[in-house]
């Protein structure tokens, strides 16, 4: 038999005895079982619990999706030999008192075809239909006003919302997580997670349970609670994705504790009283899609064997580290660096445009190094050393540094320790949505303004997301500027570069104004794009426009005196292939490596890219997470 989702019993118990002293044996009055041991073959029965709920849609999740599945459903076996459910899986309502009972004949197999499927291997889940389940209290049968799911460990039969706490911190690996936060563990002590607590008189689970029941409720997607408020809805119609309930049941995790704490705080020692839909609890943004999301950056360039820059790319030793931080929602909350990171204003004007929610950029963060000696310096001592802070409801993005690397940028380090006054903080404005200007105010009193331009291309279409066209000023001169000044060209790939894993299939040429004298080689500019069909017919509405490669003029870095060349600089960037690992076809335009070169106005369309240079300024390794190991990481 297969089991295709779950930890085995004995395992679970050993989570919840490791959280805060929390009890799984059976209750001592006898009344009760505990949802764990009780086995009687068939029906498969049990409660849903919040209060009791009454008409709760109930099913076994045999095939690990979270959602209820129809028949016919094929169960592969441990034998290799597959079992069809003519039925689905077993699915039932709720009646009086919370209970139910699954008729599980279908999982009894014939002897040639293997032992009979045991439901004590698979989880339970239910889910609450808003107006329609009833939740049995002291005072009368009420609707539940908004849809909220729940679910329980493989053999659980009581689902509540602790025995869903229980599972997903079981299946994310973190028995000890809420022992970890203030005041949890004592709360926590002594409770089973896994019983009938309104049978056990228990007035803590009960309160603890429908503050959560509340919290998850609030959780729910507006669309699938108002498909589930439908009539003829009866709560066996799919919507959420595995993916997206698992990241539901993580966020009962992350804030559990928190929701703890109110009920704490509001029934100081009293929990029968706790008036639970006058509680405030936490308001959490969810991002259900688990986007991949850009984690980390390893940047290499100090060279190893040489005292200038550009160096050979294998003689290039890492200079800094940058770690991207994001909330539930996937919303980008700092970036942090050891070493030295490199503020880009057009960059952070691309990520304002989003309200920070990194997925919705095609490209995610194009490349920016600082080459000061001085990064290597600070990347070998302990700490972070820079970063950036964005306060999203504020439209504020905060820079710090301890370092000297951005003097020749005119930002000087306040003090040799982070906090206090940023050195640099940038604000922004929008009208109707579009971004309007970025303001960037420098400590030593120097204004910067990113006024954004070019936002239709001559033919009407709409620029590239990935590098619009934009104006900066300096205390109100013009200091650089791109235009864009033509339409994307396409071209087909060169015979001996049809199966590379990159090719220039289309440029769009544009002006690069600013920092004069130019150097007399940085001429016909173009970004160059691979744009050929990497999602494939399944993921239509995600465009295929891979940059590849653009050239920028920067003093700061050309002012340097280890750095060598006329001033001319482009970043040459490498994707994953579609076949290849890191790949995903849903977000294709993830860079996997990028490297600052010197500028090469040589273009030769349908040429392969994939070729690394042999020198280079320096190299940006990315790496990413989807959201939700995101988020188990960051608790661990």
């Amino acid at each position: 038999m297969k089991r295709l989702i779950g930890l085995s019993v004995t395992a679970f118990s050993l989570v919840l005895a490791g959280c805060g002293k929390e009890s799984d044996q059976l209750p001592v009055d006898g009344r009760d079982f505990d949802g764990v041991e009780y086995s009687e073959p068939a029906p498969y029965t049990g409660k849903v619990i919040d209060g009791y709920l009454n008409n709760a849609r109930v099913w076994l999740d045999m095939d690990g999706d979270s959602q209820f599945t129809p028949g016919p459903l094929v169960i592969e076996l441990d034998n290799g030999e597959t079992a069809t459910l003519a039925s689905g899986e077993p699915t039932a309502m709720s009646g009086p008192g919370g209970r139910f009972s699954l008729d599980i004949a279908e999982l009894e197999l014939e002897p040639t075809l293997g032992p009979d499927l045991d439901p004590r291997d698979y989880p339970l889940y239910a889910v609450a239909l808003p107006g329609k389940t009833l939740e049995e209290t002291w005072s009368g049968k009420v609707p539940v006003a908004r849809a909220f799911l729940m679910s329980a460990q493989p053999g659980v039969r009581n689902v509540t919302p602790l025995t869903t706490l229980a599972r997903y911190r079981g299946l994310a690996g973190l028995g000890s997580f809420l022992e970890a936060q203030a005041g949890v563990a004592a709360s926590l002590a002594d409770l089973n997670l896994v019983r009938d607590y309104i049978l056990a008189q228990d007035e803590r689970s009960h309160a603890y349970a429908r503050a959560l029941a509340k919290f998850m409720a609030s959780q729910i997607p507006d669309a699938y609670n108002k498909l589930l408020a439908e009539d003829g809805s009866d709560g066996a119609e799919p919507y959420l994705s595995r993916e997206a309930v698992f990241l539901l049941g993580l966020s009962l995790v992350r804030n559990a504790g928190d929701v703890i704490a109110v009920v704490d705080a509001a029934a100081q020692g009293g929990y029968a009283n706790v008036d639970v839909d006058a509680l405030q609890l936490p308001r959490v943004a969810l991002e259900l899609d688990d986007p991949v999301l850009l984690t980390s950056q390893r940047i290499y360039s100090e060279p190893a064997n040489q005292g200038t820059l550009p160096a050979l790319r294998t003689g290039l030793d890492i200079s800094a580290e940058l770690r991207f931080d994001y909330t539930q929602g996937g919303q980008l909350v700092s970036v942090s660096a050891k070493g030295c990171l490199a503020p880009s204003m057009p960059e952070l004007a691309r990520l304002v445009r989003v309200n920070g929610y990194m997925a919705n950029l095609e490209t995610q963060w194009l490349p920016a190094v600082a080459l000061s000696s001085q990064s290597r310096e600070t990347y070998k001592t302990e700490g972070v050393d820079e970063r950036l802070i964005f306060d999203w409801d504020n439209q504020r993005i905060y820079f710090e540094t301890s370092t000297s690397c951005h003097e020749p940028a005119g930002i000087l380090a306040g003090s040799s320790e982070l906090g206090g006054s940023p050195e640099v903080a940038y604000r922004w404005t929008k009208e109707g949505g579009e971004l309007v200007e970025l303001v960037a105010d420098y400590a030593g009193g120097v204004t910067r303004t990113l006024v954004p331009d070019n936002t239709l291309l001559p033919d009407g279409t709409e620029a590239p997301q990935v590098f619009p066209g934009y104006r900066i000023l300096e205390d109100g001169v013009q200091k650089e500027a791109v235009t864009l000044t033509s339409e994307i060209a396409t071209c087909d790939p060169q015979l001996d570069a049809g199966t590379a894993s990159q090719v220039v299939t289309g440029y769009l040429s544009y002006n690069f104004a600013g920092h004069e004298p130019q150097p007399t080689g940085f001429t016909d500019l173009l970004l160059e794009f691979d744009t050929r069909d990497f999602s494939g017919p399944e993921h239509p509405d995600h465009p295929d426009l891979r940059l590849l490669r653009y050239g920028f003029l920067d003093p700061a870095l050309s002012g340097l005196e280890r750095v060598t060349g006329d001033g001319g600089f482009e970043w040459a960037m490498n994707y994953p292939g579609s076949d290849a690992s890191g790949f995903v076809a849903e977000q294709p335009n993830l860079i996997s490596r990028a490297f600052l070169k010197r500028y090469n106005s040589v273009v030769d369309c349908g040429r392969s890219m994939d070729d690394l240079p042999s020198a280079a300024y320096a190299q940006v390794e990315y790496s990413y997470q989807r959201l939700s190991e995101y988020l188990v990481d960051s608790l661990k």
